[in-house]
């Protein structure tokens, strides 16, 4: 695994502004950053297809494990929703996409530092953005951890089944950019498959009381909807409670079993179904116990929020509004550091499925919403 330093494309800014990246830049600075790529062998290639299809049975174990166990409380999950969890599992509810995040050197296996499994973002870069990257700069010289589009069109099509008329809602949070790149690019995939698809705003949501069901802003009923807003946020909303009652009338994606996939309490579940596995990292729900070198975890943490690592008498701490419900401790992980860069690499599965890679890079061990993407090949 290499980072190798490149000239930017002449207006690289309109090329993956017409790919549909609208946003390339941060209040920090560039947010796509194509002033270098890493380099992967074949083989480094097929060790993270690997471990993201191992990692990710893996983690529907553990999903189950919690609800046969019931330890929802463990995860800060109530009954109330704990139910709805439990009938959505059972009814084998579908999932569109999820992300691992690893840490990787390309010598040592990949560990896992979590799974973003309900609102990931990040898709059109590693998709659609990256790929023109790599045609427009090397042609067909190199090759790249790349199926997520043909994945989704795969998989959106498989979803059709589920979709009442074959009408799709997407929705997201109107000021939040990336959100709505990532939603947008999602809707056009499912327009390709043969969905029809229409946006509307998180906030643009009404409830029509008399008919008890979700409506769009044309008083439309909303059957399926796949939402780019957290369903932890989602229950503790005005409207939750009505989503929870009509939970088995909608299609949800994602569904909400995966309030315990995105939850961190996942990575000490999983230490314990699978202690000393070569892919994960140590981690545990009472404190750090043994270790020195390790990292505190908010069981909701985004984009690097409240996060604390604890390295022998140095700690590093993030800002944010996380961890009033609890936290983890999981060791703190090996992060390479090329040229003053931490790269975290962003595994996604789409259906079920490995589906290819992005990545991104700090200055810091923590991976914040200021750090890069940068895009990859191997040969």
């Amino acid at each position: 695994m290499k980072r190798i330093a490149i000239e930017q494309r002449k207006d690289w800014q309109l090329r993956v502004e017409e790919k549909g990246l609208l946003f390339h830049h941060t209040e920090e600075g560039l947010y796509w950053d194509e002033r270098a790529y890493y380099k992967f062998t074949a083989d480094q290639i097929d060790v993270l297809d690997d471990a993201t299809n191992e990692l990710h049975k893996m983690c529907l174990a553990a999903v189950s494990h919690v609800i046969e166990k019931n330890r929802f409380a463990e995860l800060g999950i109530s009954p109330e929703v704990a139910e709805v969890i439990r009938d959505s599992w059972r009814r084998e509810d579908p999932s569109l996409y999820d992300r691992f995040d690893f840490v990787y050197d390309g010598i040592n296996p990949p560990k896992m530092l979590e799974y973003n499994a309900d609102t990931p973002t990040g898709l059109q870069e590693a998709s659609i953005s990256q790929w023109f990257w790599l045609e427009e700069v090397f042609g067909d010289k190199y090759d790249q951890f790349n199926s997520i589009h043909e994945k989704l069109l795969e998989t959106w099509n498989g979803l059709r089944k589920f979709i009442p008329s074959n009408k799709l809602h997407l929705a997201c949070v109107a000021e939040h950019i990336e959100d709505l790149v990532t939603t947008t690019y999602l809707q056009d995939t499912a327009e390709q498959a043969g969905i029809e698809a229409e946006l509307i705003f998180m906030g643009d949501i009404g409830f029509d009381a008399e008919q008890n069901r979700f409506v769009d802003m044309k008083n439309n009923f909303i059957g399926s909807l796949f939402k780019l807003y957290p369903w932890e946020w989602l229950v503790s909303d005005q409207f939750g409670p009505m989503a929870l009652a009509n939970y088995k009338g909608m299609l949800w994606l994602e569904p909400i079993w995966k309030m315990i996939l995105s939850n961190k309490g996942l990575l000490p579940i999983l230490w314990e179904l699978y202690p000393n596995h070569e892919n994960l990292l140590p981690a545990y729900f009472d404190g750090p116990r043994e270790m020195t070198k390790y990292v505190r975890k908010p069981l909701l943490s985004r984009e690097g929020a409240n996060v604390t690592i604890f390295d022998g008498d140095k700690e590093t701490h993030t800002p944010g509004s996380y961890g009033e419900e609890g936290y983890i401790y999981q060791g703190l992980a090996e992060i390479p550091c090329f040229d003053g860069n931490y790269p975290v690499l962003g595994c996604w599965v789409i259906g079920g499925h490995s589906a290819g890679l992005g990545i991104r890079e700090s200055k810091t061990l923590i991976t914040d919403n200021f750090s890069r993407f940068v895009p990859h090949l191997f040969e």
